[in-house]
């Protein structure tokens, strides 16, 4: 079984062609948990700082003596940073 014959495809990029600012997001988790790191962060550079913001509000489901609201905004923004940034890197200056 392969599991990436279960993984959503991208609306923008079928549809219209164009990718999205998280296309490759579910490939590049698949591959940090397959332990090929850099190819992750090649594929997507907020891949880490996704999946810290996830434990994170694993963590806030779980732990209610604590208020992670600010640390969520702020991985929120960084993690926005990063897309954006990537994704106009990659088609601005890769293409």
């Amino acid at each position: 079984m392969n599991i990436e014959d279960y993984m959503l495809s991208c609306p923008s990029k079928k549809y219209l062609g164009i990718e999205c600012f998280g296309c490759g997001t579910q490939r590049a988790i698949v591959m940090v948990f397959e332990g090929r790191f850099a190819e992750a962060f090649h594929m997507f550079p907020a891949v880490y700082t996704l999946l810290l913001f996830f434990a994170t509000v694993g963590l806030n489901f779980i732990d209610k003596k604590r208020n992670y609201g600010n640390l969520l905004v702020g991985l929120a923004i960084i993690n926005a940073v990063i897309m954006v940034t990537s994704y106009f890197y990659k088609h601005l200056y890769l293409h």
